[in-house]
C-alpha cells in the first residue's frame, strides 16, 4: 500500500468525497490542505466539526503559487480539471488524482468497476447483492453511496464500484479486475464539448486493463461496439438481441451465460425489476458476477431478491387503469429511450427540467410511436418543446403537481403516465430523488 507519510496534498472540493479523502490522507499522516469556493462561513462550520485543526482549509481555487509546494493534488468529482492550475502541477511534478484513484492505491482486494452513461448505480447494486452472497467481505459504494476511499486499507475480497466519467478523467493506475461499461449516449454536455471527450472518459475504465482482467461490453450498445477494438482484457458481451458464444444474453424466457466452457439458465421470471434497461442490467451483473467467481445459485438468489432501486422505472400506483411509473433518474435522453421501448403500453410522458445542453430530436420518432402526449417542465422546456414539436401533443406545466394532473386528465384506460425527464432536476429540486419524490406524492393526491 502506498505511503503518503509527510506528503503535501491539496485536495480540491470540500463535499463528501473530499471530506473522506483529507481525512483517510491525514491518518495516513500527510500534510493536507482542502479547498473549496463555496461561502467560507458554510463551508468551514460543517469541516470543523469532524476534520481536525492540523488539516488546512483554503476558501477558493487553487493558485499557482500553492502548486508549487504540492506532491498531489486529489481532485473531487464535481470539480473540472480546468478549475486547476494545470501547468504549474506539471512543472510542480505533483500528480492529479481523483478519489476513485486514490481510493484504488489504498485498498487490499480485488476490484470490479461498472460505468456507462445509464443503469450504473442498478448494477452496482445488483452486483454487489451478488458478491455478498458468495464472499464475507465486500466494499458497494464509489460514485453511488459511499466514497471508495472509505475502504482503504481495508482487507476486503471485493471491492464493487460505480464509476463516473468524472472520477475516471482523473485515474492514473486504478485497474479493476472486471470493468462494465452498459451504454454510451450522449450526456453532460455541459462538461464535455463533445460526445467523443464523454465517451473517451468512459474508455478509461479500460485503460489499465490487460491479461487476466475482464471486460464485459454491451454487444448491442453501437458506440460501445464502435470502441470495442481498444480494450486489451479479455471481452464479455451481454446482449438482448442475440446469442453469443462468451457472455450473458436473452432466450426466450430465459437468460444465459456462457463463458467458453459452461452454459447457464436463469429463468427472466425471476426478476422483479421492469423494463428493457433493466433486464440489460441483469445480463451485465450477471456476466461480471460469474467473472468474479460468484456461484450460480447467488446470482440466481440475487437476481430473484432484488427489487430495483428507487426512481429507476418504479411502479408508484395504478388510479383508474392508468399506471403510474417513476423515472426520475432517466436524466439523459438515452435513459428515456430505454425506458419509452419497455413499454407496450400508450405513455403519456413528464419530461423537463435543467437544460444540459444535449439533442433532444432522438425522442421524436419513439414519442410518435409510443406516446399520446408530453407534459413538460422546467428550464428546458422550451427548447424540448421545439425539438419535439410536431411528434406529439405537447403541454407545459410550472410544477410537479400540475404536471401529474395534466397527465392524469390526458391518459386513457391503459395507459401509462411516466416521469422520465431527460434532464437534471437542479432547477426545481435538490437532486433526482426529491423531484421523484414530488411525483410520487403527486401521483398519491389523485382521486380514485
Amino acid at each position: 500500500m502506498e505511503s503518503f507519510r509527510e506528503r503535501h496534498v491539496f485536495v480540491v472540493g470540500a463535499g463528501r468525497s473530499g471530506f473522506l479523502s483529507a481525512l483517510r490522507l491525514y491518518g495516513e499522516g500527510a500534510h493536507v490542505t482542502l479547498l473549496d469556493e463555496r461561502p467560507k462561513e458554510a463551508v468551514e462550520k460543517t469541516l470543523r466539526q469532524a476534520i481536525p485543526p492540523q488539516v488546512a482549509f483554503l476558501h477558493g481555487r487553487m493558485s499557482g503559487k500553492a502548486a508549487q509546494g504540492a506532491d498531489l493534488v486529489v481532485l473531487s468529482p464535481g470539480v473540472p480539471r480546468d478549475k486547476l492550475p494545470l501547468e504549474a502541477l506539471r512543472r510542480a511534478g505533483a500528480p492529479v488524482w481523483g478519489e476513485l484513484e486514490l481510493g484504488y492505491r489504498l485498498f487490499r482486494g480485488k476490484v470490479a468497476a461498472v460505468t456507462g452513461t445509464n443503469g450504473k448505480s442498478t448494477v452496482t447494486t445488483l452486483l454487489g447483492e451478488m458478491a455478498a452472497r458468495a464472499f464475507p467481505r465486500v466494499f458497494v459504494g464509489g460514485n453511488l453511496g459511499v466514497p471508495f476511499v472509505a475502504a482503504a486499507g481495508e482487507e476486503m475480497d471485493w471491492a464493487v464500484v460505480e464509476a463516473s466519467s468524472f472520477q475516471l478523467e482523473s485515474i492514473e493506475s486504478f485497474r479493476p479486475k472486471v470493468a462494465v461499461l452498459l451504454n454510451l449516449t450522449e450526456d453532460h454536455r455541459d462538461r464535455y464539448p463533445d460526445f467523443a471527450s464523454y465517451a473517451g472518459a468512459k474508455m478509461e475504465i479500460f485503460r489499465n486493463q490487460g491479461s487476466g482482467d475482464i471486460a464485459v461490453l454491451n454487444g448491442d450498445d453501437p458506440e460501445v461496439s464502435a470502441r470495442a477494438a481498444q480494450v486489451r482484457a479479455e471481452k464479455l458481451l451481454v446482449s438482448l438481441s442475440r446469442p453469443l458464444d462468451r457472455g450473458a444474453f436473452v432466450s426466450g424466457e430465459e437468460i444465459l451465460f456462457r463463458d467458453g466452457t459452461v452454459e447457464e439458465r436463469y429463468p427472466r421470471s425471476l426478476l422483479r425489476i421492469r423494463g428493457l434497461q433493466n433486464l440489460e442490467n441483469a445480463l451485465a451483473a450477471v456476466a461480471a458476477a460469474r467473472s468474479m467467481g460468484v456461484p450460480p445459485d447467488a446470482v440466481r438468489e440475487s437476481l430473484e431478491a432484488f427489487p430495483g432501486l428507487p426512481h429507476r422505472v418504479e411502479f408508484v400506483r395504478k388510479v383508474r387503469e392508468v399506471s403510474y411509473v417513476n423515472d426520475s433518474k432517466g436524466t439523459n435522453v438515452g435513459a428515456v429511450l430505454k425506458c419509452l421501448e419497455g413499454f407496450a403500453e400508450p405513455v403519456v410522458l413528464i419530461a423537463g427540467g435543467k437544460d444540459k445542453g444535449v439533442d433532444f430530436r432522438p425522442l421524436r420518432e419513439p414519442l410518435a410511436r409510443k406516446a399520446r402526449a408530453a407534459i413538460l417542465i422546467g428550464e428546458a422546456r422550451a427548447r424540448m418543446e421545439r425539438e419535439i414539436a410536431g411528434a406529439v401533443p405537447v403541454h407545459g406545466a410550472a410544477s410537479m403537481e400540475e404536471a401529474v394532473r395534466e397527465a392524469a386528465a390526458r391518459a386513457r384506460a391503459g395507459d401509462v403516465v411516466i416521469l422520465s425527464p431527460a434532464c437534471s432536476s437542479f432547477d426545481m429540486f435538490r437532486d433526482f430523488e426529491e423531484r421523484g419524490e414530488a411525483f410520487r406524492e403527486a401521483v398519491r393526491g389523485l382521486p380514485e
